[in-house]
């Protein structure tokens, strides 16, 4: 199962939280955060994506207008 977006193609970053302890910063396992991923059904052709919720909010705007 794919974790990236179909649309805008948004994928998981790799990042190093800091822990600061006693006035230092103290060293960190690396940690990986993945986008928010939901399946969508297109209108136009009736097809489930994976789409991020950043997606999701661009396309209920274009919908309104």
């Amino acid at each position: 199962m794919n974790k990236n977006c179909a649309i805008c193609g948004k994928t998981s970053t790799l990042i190093t939280p800091r822990n600061k302890l006693r006035g230092k910063y103290n060293p960190a396992e690396k940690k990986r955060k993945y986008p928010n991923l939901q399946w969508v059904l297109l209108s136009s052709d009736k097809t489930r994506i994976k789409a991020c919720a950043k997606c999701i909010k661009t396309i209920a705007k274009l919908k309104k207008k």
